[in-house]
């Protein structure tokens, strides 16, 4: 088992091969269905035989436990960076209708200076991360935790809330000098599952509105675990009946990457998927549609060998900045069988910002320290 959590291959192939069993336990797949869900395992598979030849492994939690996240300039910098993002969260609610007491259907609503707050709002997940390692003030780093969780909450953003939990789930990994409680892991992912759940009821209602062809075990399904099954299988399904369907447009992956571009929500709406409600195709859908399916597995290995570099800088560089960004890099790997989140302009973006916080702080360290030297 040890093993097994230092591997890259745990947050991108094994997800995914999960996501595709989801697929085949929830729907019928139709006969010509069947290729792009065998394909997107053939690649999981291929993930797996490359990480095994790779000596690249996750630090250990001892030696993360042995950095010092806060008192640093580094600290310092991402407190004042929560800070920004927590006021982008209350501009967020204060000016613009909060969905959950309102109209759930807001969610997914975003008038321009709305989505340009929302940029900066989405970051909300790093708050607890910044709270455990970085704040010694008690009351901050309970609004900075409590802000991380509930924001996402109000606004019906359940990848926003599973993106705040699994970050605060992997400091308290790293923090605990104990033996890791899986039971107490497992309640906590019981937890978010049944949050999840009833955001979808308000969000969508109870899924008897489908018209796909849904497997006896899906029907029969409690309505929150139909959620659950939903979320993780949609993806792959919408994969493979583009795949069935040959269909080719590459306007979705340059909206992603190139901001200004285009709206990615009207641009799906042009996609012939079954149902257009339901949106979502895995990270490697606008690949299949720009290039088939050898843009499909250059992606899952661009994305493989992202996750990777990420790895290598958290153990050469052990910092704040170089935490976050593997805890982003990682996650959008475990939802890459749900949605495209990797290869978006947000996320390199993010990236460039912990690079550039980083590399600010260290020359502010170096100046500091030529400053005390001179003086």
């Amino acid at each position: 088992m040890k093993r097994l959590l230092v591997k890259p291959s745990l947050f991108l192939a094994f997800p995914l091969l999960i996501s595709c069993g989801a697929a085949f336990v929830s729907f019928d797949l139709p006969h010509g269905y069947l290729y792009g869900w065998f394909f997107l395992i053939l690649v999981a598979l291929l993930i797996l035989g490359i990480d095994i030849m790779l000596p690249i492994r996750l630090p250990l939690r001892i030696e993360l436990q042995q950095v010092r996240f806060s008192g640093h300039r580094e600290s310092i910098t991402a407190i004042l960076f929560s800070w920004a993002i927590l006021a982008a969260c209350l501009v967020d609610i204060t000016l613009f209708p909060i969905p959950i007491f309102t109209d759930p259907s807001l969610y997914a609503t975003f008038e321009e200076s709305r989505g340009h707050v929302r940029h900066i709002s989405n970051m909300c997940w790093i708050l607890p991360v910044v709270a455990m390692l970085c704040v010694r003030n008690r009351m901050v780093r309970a609004v900075f935790i409590v802000a991380g969780l509930l924001f996402p909450v109000v606004v019906l953003d359940r990848n926003r809330l599973f993106a705040s939990i699994y970050s605060l789930m992997a400091v308290l990994i790293i923090r605990s000098t104990r033996t890791i409680n899986w039971k107490h892991l497992a309640v906590v992912g019981l937890a978010a599952v049944m949050v999840f759940a009833q955001l979808g009821k308000l969000r969508s209602g109870n899924l008897e509105w489908l018209s796909l062809p849904l497997s006896p075990t899906f029907r029969n399904s409690p309505p929150g675990m139909k959620w659950v099954l939903l979320y993780m299988s949609a993806g792959v399904y919408n994969f493979s009946s583009i795949w069935s369907k040959g269909y080719s447009d590459a306007s979705l992956l340059i909206c992603q990457l190139l901001p200004g571009s285009g709206s990615v929500e009207s641009l799906y709406g042009m996609i012939p998927l079954d149902m257009p409600t339901i949106n979502v195709g895995t990270e490697y859908f606008p690949f299949l549609m720009a290039f088939g399916p050898a843009g499909v597995l250059l992606a899952a290995l661009l994305l493989f060998s992202v996750l990777c570099l990420s790895i290598v800088l958290l153990r050469s560089r052990p910092t704040l900045f170089s935490l976050l960004i593997f805890l982003r890099v990682s996650y959008v790997c475990i939802m890459s069988g749900f949605s495209t989140q990797a290869f978006t302009w947000t996320t390199f973006g993010f990236i460039l910002v912990c690079l550039f916080m980083m590399g600010f702080s260290s020359l502010l360290y170096y100046t500091s320290s030529r400053q005390s030297h001179l003086a």
